[in-house]
């Protein structure tokens, strides 16, 4: 069965970033009784696309206002933390929120923002996989001893330990077919905001490598895909409302860039919502034009997991929950038998 998640920048459009925790928690709230399976929250720094610079400060209190929805990090960006500080840090939420945590990571994908914390972009790959090591070790052992290219410990006491064992659920964002495989052997969740023909290569990738070592059918971990998705009681209230959210998020979006006087070229959403939803990034109407357009991309991508990104730019909190709502009610039970 087809499982839904929520996908979140927590970028600013133009309200204050203390009124926008408020409304996310707010939606938090919704999201908790609407049945989506997790919440996964970006790590971004220096930038508009998203103030969730600790991402473990707002899940800790997102954890208190909700009671059954999962909910974590897309990613931690690893290669900016000290691995034994993570790892508590892990611990902590994963008790907090008694097993509800869902444990995204990455390398951090914006060379800007890792390198305003003077971390070279080209090592960034390698620091990743070194300290997604020094975690499993950590969740696995009494004591944590490491000699690595970056990191190196002896006999670190491991006092607190997940509550979920052997650890939480681990997820990666993936934009390309590289590292299918390695994601499929490593057992990691993947979700990708990459064109349905790309994210259907992932997915066939996936699946062989998964079959190829070994793992179970019935226990292969979540392939996602995610989109902008805005749902209104017609095609022209919806359109209306993304198409004024959108151009604020997606300025957040290439905002470092532009300052630094590129573009992004792996994942480029073009300026207006309206190309965006031809070239397939993202879909706003009724709920019968959002199933059509849903079904055709989640068959498409071969996936089994969707993460909507219902929450973005100049939305507010009564349109944002509008549109969850329409989207829980008339929109994902006609799109679960999918998988």
């Amino acid at each position: 069965m087809l499982k839904f998640g929520i996908f979140d920048h927590l970028d600013l459009g133009t309200a204050p970033a203390s009124q926008l925790f408020k409304d996310r928690l707010s939606l938090l709230e919704t999201y908790d009784r609407s049945g989506f399976h997790a919440y996964h929250l970006a790590e971004h720094h220096g930038t508009t696309l998203g103030v969730a610079s600790s991402p473990g400060v707002f899940l800790a209190a997102a954890i208190q206002r909700t009671k059954r929805l999962r909910l974590g990090p897309l990613n931690y960006s690893v290669s900016l933390y000290h691995p034994l500080r993570l790892l508590e840090e892990i611990c902590m939420l994963d008790h907090m929120s008694d097993g509800r945590l869902e444990l995204g990571v990455g390398r951090g994908v914006s060379p800007f923002e890792v390198g305003y914390y003077g971390v070279d972009p080209t090592k960034t790959p390698v620091i990743f996989r070194e300290v997604l090591d020094i975690l499993r070790k950590g969740f696995a052992n009494p004591t944590l001893s490491h000699e690595g290219e970056f990191f190196r410990f002896r006999d670190v006491p491991m006092i607190l330990k997940p509550l979920q064992q052997p650890h939480p659920p681990i997820w990666y964002g993936i934009s390309t077919p590289n590292s299918a495989d390695w994601a499929a052997k490593n057992g990691l969740n993947v979700v990708s905001i990459s064109r349905v023909p790309i994210v259907r290569e992932i997915a066939d990738k996936y699946r062989s490598a998964w079959k190829e070592s070994g793992g179970a059918p019935e226990k292969m971990p979540f392939i996602g895909l995610s989109r902008h998705v805005v749902v209104g009681s017609t095609d022209g209230e919806a359109m209306e409302v993304a198409r004024r959210a959108y151009r604020v998020w997606r300025e957040s979006f290439v905002r470092l860039y532009k300052l630094h006087g590129t573009m992004p070229t792996v994942l480029p959403f073009p300026e207006e919502f309206d190309d965006a939803q031809k070239t397939g990034y993202t879909i706003a109407g009724s709920p019968a034009t959002v199933r059509d357009w849903l079904k055709e991309q989640i068959s498409g991508a071969g996936v089994t997991y969707f993460a909507a990104q219902l929450a973005f730019g100049t939305m507010t909190l009564g349109e944002a929950r509008g549109s969850v709502e329409l989207f829980a009610r008339e929109v994902m039970p006609a799109l679960q038998d999918l998988a």
